[in-house]
Formats: structure tokens, C-alpha cells, sequence
């Protein structure tokens, strides 16, 4: 059989990615992630074309800290939804080594059985040292997820640093899973975490897990009471869950479901997604005015000076930033 030629045009990918063609939904994500300025151009155009498509999923991110089975509880949770008819993206950002730059991407390693599925679909992307560990085409990646007519999008965090706030800021439903048994269950969650979650759910709620888990969703529900909601139309809700066992499932499904209905009756829900989309525009802004700083050729004469001169205490900070800054363009 005659292998099919890559895209060259903006057209060859939205065609691809609205008939529904997986190869192509993975390279129209390898587009958008691509930082070569001649990629971007063909990527601007294929998210503008594909935009008029998009919208309509319900975006979930999912963070924890490690140990807490992220990955076997998306894994689990994707299967049912894909069980009861929706079609389910999941992006799995993974942590990029700040040595090496390489990535781990084992994500789809893991949820073997839910990448089989022929409904759903599984995209690990590096953070590429994305500030909050963010890989920094997520949103673009979720455009076209939902373009290529997935109606759920799993958006799962490294769970570190503030990729929390940074997940949160993008999607409709923020999930924060926590583990049983693990002492202080309220030690080393920053109050933050808890500010910014629509659900608390204590994963590994079986066997001998099952009464500690309990006990730790007890806590936090306490906690809550004394915690000013971040939404007038939604209380988070606490509850246990089983990755292995399934137990628990349903009823966070159905928690998302009801919270969507809570925000969209109120008009807060369709607020909160004008809001992302002026965010991801302020976002990009950013990452493209960083990329011509990097690739600016005044800049590179003078950086590795400035920075040397910073490292050896002979300049400050700012001032060594005024000079790049100068040689970047006049203000």
C-alpha cells in the first residue's frame, strides 16, 4: 500500500482532523507544539479554521500529588464514560527533565487498556519547561481534540509547582485527587489546592484503605466548611473512590455533570470560558515575545555578557534586563 504523503497545508490537517483521523489529529497536535516559526504560521490557520468546531466538550483537569494514581484513575474513569457513549481525550502533561530536556511520556504506557479503545485517544506532551509544568500547546491541543469530535477532555497535571493553578485556569471542572492514610492528609496540600478545586475525591478507597480514606474525605470536607467557595453557585463536594474497584466513579461523573448545570444556569460558565479565551490569548503573547527575545540576533550578542557579568556580582539583575531589553527593539 502506498504510504500517505505528510500534510503541507492547513487544509490537508482540518480535513484530517474533522473526518476523524487519529494520525492526523496527533500530527495536527505535533504542529501546534512545534516552536519553528514556519510551523506556526500553518498552525494559526489550521486552530482558526478548527475553532468554529470546538467548544462544545467538557474540559476536566486532574492533578495530585504523585502516588495518588493519577493514570489508573483517568484510565478507569475514561473507560465508563467511554462505556456510556462519549468519545474521551486525554492529555497527559509530562515533567521534562531541566538537564536533559527528554521527557518520560509513559502516560499511554500506562493506560494500556484505554488506548486500545477505539473511543478514546491519548496524547503525552512534554511541559517543555512551561512555567506550572503546562505543555504550553494544551490548550491548542484541546481545540482540536474537540474539532475531531471528542466530547470529553481529561487534561491530567504533573501535579508540582503551580501546574495546578495553571490547569485550572483552562478548563471547566478541576479535580484534585488525594490520597488515604498518608498522615496529615491536610500537611502538604497547599491551601491553594484547595481554593482552586471543583471535587476532592480519596482515591484508593478499598480494602484496608476503604476507613482511612473516609476519615481523610471527612477532613477535608471540614476544611471546606471554613473556606470561602471561589464560585457563588458551586460548594465542592468531597467524596472516596476506587480506580481499582470503580467504586465512586459514577458519582464524580455525575458531580461534574451538575456542576455544569450549576454554572451554566447562573451565566458563570459561560463567563469563566470568555475569560480562558482572553487568558490563552495573553498566554501566547507572552511565549511568542519570549521566542523572538531567544531568537533575536542583538540579543545574542550581548546576552552571554550581561550574563556573565550577573553571575560575577558585577551587574544587578535589572540592569543586566534593561540591556537586553534595549538591544531587543527601543521601547
Amino acid at each position: 500500500m502506498t504510504p500517505r504523503p505528510n500534510p503541507t497545508s492547513a487544509e490537508d490537517y482540518v480535513e484530517g482532523v474533522l473526518r476523524g483521523d487519529l494520525a492526523m489529529l496527533s500530527r495536527a497536535i505535533t504542529l501546534v507544539e512545534s516552536r519553528h516559526p514556519r510551523h506556526r504560521e500553518t498552525a494559526d490557520a489550521v486552530l482558526n479554521a478548527l475553532l468554529p468546531r470546538s467548544g462544545k466538550a467538557t474540559r476536566v483537569g486532574i492533578t495530585g500529588v504523585p502516588g495518588v494514581g493519577k493514570s489508573s484513575f483517568i484510565e478507569a474513569f475514561g473507560r465508563q464514560l467511554t462505556a456510556s457513549g462519549h468519545r474521551i481525550a486525554v492529555l497527559a502533561v509530562d515533567p521534562t527533565s531541566s538537564r536533559t530536556g527528554g521527557s518520560i511520556l509513559g502516560d499511554k504506557t500506562r493506560m494500556q487498556e484505554l488506548g486500545r479503545d477505539p473511543n478514546a485517544f491519548i496524547r503525552p506532551s512534554p511541559t517543555s519547561g512551561t512555567l506550572g509544568g503546562v505543555a504550553r500547546a494544551t490548550r491548542e491541543s484541546m481545540i482540536i481534540c474537540e474539532a475531531a469530535g471528542f466530547d470529553v477532555v481529561l487534561v491530567e497535571t504533573v501535579g508540582v509547582g503551580q501546574s495546578e493553578t495553571t490547569v485550572a485556569e483552562m478548563v471547566d471542572f478541576f479535580l484534585a485527587l488525594m490520597l488515604p492514610g498518608a498522615g496529615d492528609e491536610l500537611q502538604g496540600i497547599k491551601k491553594g489546592i484547595l481554593e482552586i478545586a471543583d471535587m476532592i475525591a480519596v482515591n484508593k478507597a478499598d480494602g484496608d484503605m476503604a476507613l482511612p480514606a473516609r476519615r481523610a474525605a471527612a477532613d477535608y470536607r471540614r476544611a471546606l466548611e471554613i473556606m470561602k467557595p471561589a464560585s457563588p453557585n458551586w460548594r465542592p463536594p468531597v467524596q472516596t473512590c476506587s480506580a481499582l474497584t470503580g467504586d465512586g466513579l459514577p458519582e464524580i461523573w455525575e458531580q461534574i455533570r451538575e456542576h455544569r448545570i450549576a454554572l451554566g444556569g447562573s451565566g458563570e460558565f459561560d463567563a469563566k470560558r470568555r475569560d480562558q479565551r482572553v487568558r490563552w490569548m495573553w498566554s501566547t503573547i507572552r511565549d511568542r515575545l519570549m521566542l523572538s527575545l531567544d531568537g533575536h540576533p542583538a540579543v545574542k550578542d550581548v546576552v552571554a555578557e550581561v550574563e556573565r557579568a550577573v553571575a560575577e556580582d558585577r551587574m544587578t539583575p535589572g540592569l543586566a534586563a534593561e540591556q537586553v531589553l534595549a538591544a531587543f527593539g527601543p521601547e
